[in-house]
């Protein structure tokens, strides 16, 4: 995983050399993202930079990814976990240049159209790859916004495009976020979204019921394409059942692992778990419970109050959002970052996307219906890529460690959403797994992990760190506010004016580094209980007096509430 900047649209008499140097400025934004090695391609009509993470072929493969006739330039942030496979399908001749896992993207190209192409990919990118003999840029994004990406005009009217809104929020007056399964293609002038699923429409999936085996075997198989990798990685390990099973499903292949077809044996064969939290915090407990069962070599971290909060402006910086419960989380997951930097791991398996796939908040309890508790995690999913996908990504870039989601695997959600959501509910009265949230998902890995841990309730990773975090950060941002500026927040921040103190301070700090409506307007709005979208909180009548995005917000569910 890496960060590209790219400039499109370029005219004869454009100061060529000039764009470049600014390209390379911009660009240097974002190099925590790619501290590995920097890549430009210029001609007439495009300008492409790349800051790299070798991950993959860390001896060759820098990008940007060249044909070897010249006509295509290729500069991608992410990974290709199917690519060998990709290869083996071609129906032409490709000579590829590199080890690359993403220099299919530009064979693919050759012989595709985008919506076809795009849909064989199983991998989380974002792309910017420019056709130098049709004069043709082609931006794309992977299906669930894994990879961030953003894009808009400079004042001449060119098109730029990059991996974080720091390297052309003060350039582009429009910025804005890419769309997660789009494609963007300048010659038609059409946005396109490819990604399309027949799960979506509950009545699709009404009735469908998966086998707990399937369940599992799509999730292992998840796990064990998302550990390419030529280098040292690790799993997050909280303590909850998400990062709990991805590090149980890991182990067991980190034990036996070998890496290029099983020609040679792995880097780093025993695999290492981390954790962070305060002093005595839920998950640090949880996470030694679950790293002991599983036999990693683990690694828990504290941190104090004090440091999180010298933190926040950085991680502001760094994420690019204001919203309460990503700054909330993203804090402590910034400070494992380096610490899982220093020990010099690149690569880390984390748990972000089950929680939307089988409605793991706790507010899914209240949830009326099959069709309801469904047409909600569509919504949750659809909204990923401003939260935890956003949080998850930013956060462990900012210090050059790559995110991986095996939950999110584009084959594995396939398996998953297919299921009947009511399959999925919470059903408090029974004596089975229906009884608590994710409960099929515990059923299927059943004898995989203690069962302290299996049947542990929900934890948001912002409550699990610590109750005192939470409780600590709106303390001082009540001594940071008046009630006067906030009651006049609308007049200062008339897009999504905060409603709330701590909302309120962080809007101020994201304003002090993206002044601009448009960044703004990058960050969505609306109310929210324990991370719920703005429609569920119409499922109980307690929801709207009790917004707060905390799991401790839903009062007779959360063990600890509010």
């Amino acid at each position: 995983m890496c960060s590209i900047f790219g400039i499109f649209g370029l005219q004869p008499g454009d100061d060529l050399q000039g764009l470049r140097r600014q390209a390379l400025e911009l660009s240097q934004r974002q190099r925590h993202r790619g501290p590995d090695w920097s890549g430009v391609y210029t001609d007439e009509g495009a300008i492409l930079v790349h800051e790299r993470l070798a991950i993959v072929d860390p001896a060759g493969g820098s990008q940007p990814l060249r044909s070897a006739d010249g006509e295509l330039a290729l500069a991608v942030n992410g990974e290709i976990y199917n690519h060998r496979e990709l290869k083996k399908e071609l129906k032409q001749p490709y000579e590829f240049l590199t080890g690359s896992d993403c220099e299919v993207i530009n064979a693919l190209y050759r012989e595709d159209e985008p919506v076809s192409f795009l849909n064989r990919l199983n991998g989380i990118f974002a792309f910017a790859l420019w056709d130098k003999l049709r004069k043709r840029a082609l931006i794309a994004r992977d299906p669930m916004g894994v990879c961030p990406l953003y894009w808009g005009h400079d004042r001449e009217g060119r098109l730029c495009v990059a991996s974080e809104m720091k390297a052309i929020s003060g350039l582009c007056a429009d910025v804005a976020q890419f769309p997660p399964g789009h494609y963007y293609d300048n010659v038609s002038g059409e946005l396109v979204k490819y990604y399309q699923r027949p799960w979506r429409d509950y009545d699709a999936v009404a009735g469908v019921q998966v086998d707990k085996q399937e369940l599992r075997e799509a999730f292992e198989r998840a796990v064990h394409r998302q550990l390419m990798t030529d280098v040292p990685y690790g799993v997050l390990l909280s303590g909850g059942l998400d990062s709990s099973l991805v590090t149980a499903v890991a182990a067991r292949y980190a034990r036996h692992r070998i890496e290029e077809d099983d020609k040679s044996e792995a880097w780093w064969p025993r695999l290492h778990s981390f954790a962070i939290g305060l002093k005595g915090s839920p998950d640090l407990a949880a996470a030694e419970v679950a790293a002991k069962a599983l036999d990693t070599v683990h690694h828990g971290f504290e941190y104090t109050f004090e440091e999180g909060l010298d933190a926040l402006p950085e991680v502001i910086r760094h994420i690019e959002t204001y919203d309460v419960t990503t700054i909330r989380a993203s804090t402590p997951m910034y400070l494992l970052a380096r610490r899982i930097k220093a020990m010099g791991v690149k690569m880390v398996l984390s748990g972000e996307g089950s929680d939307e796939i089988f409605g793991g908040y706790l507010y899914f309890h209240k949830a009326p219906n099959g069709r309801e508790f469904h047409e909600e995690l569509v919504r949750k999913l659809d909204a990923l890529y401003n939260y935890d996908c956003l949080r998850a990504n930013k956060s462990m870039m900012a210090w050059g460690v790559e995110p991986r989601v095996p939950f999110l695997d584009v084959e594995f959600m396939e398996v998953a959403m297919k299921m009947d959501a009511k399959y999925k509910m919470i059903d408090k009265s029974s004596k089975g797994p229906e009884r608590m949230e994710k409960g099929i998902l515990r059923a299927a890995f059943e004898g995989y992990l203690p069962d302290s841990i299996l049947w542990r309730q929900k934890e948001q990773f912002s409550d699990g760190v610590g109750y005192g975090w939470i409780d600590g950060l709106k303390a001082h941002a009540e001594a940071q506010v008046s009630d006067r500026e906030l009651a006049a927040a609308a007049k200062r921040f008339p897009i999504n004016s905060p409603l709330t103190k701590e909302a309120y301070y962080y809007r101020s700090l994201f304003e002090e580094f993206y002044p601009s409506p448009a960044a703004a307007e990058t960050v969505p709005g609306g109310k929210s209980i324990a991370c719920s979208s703005p429609a569920a909180i119409a499922w109980d009548a307690s929801f709207a007096s009790a917004a707060d995005p905390s799991g401790r917000a839903i009062a007779g569910v959360h063990n600890a509430a509010l």
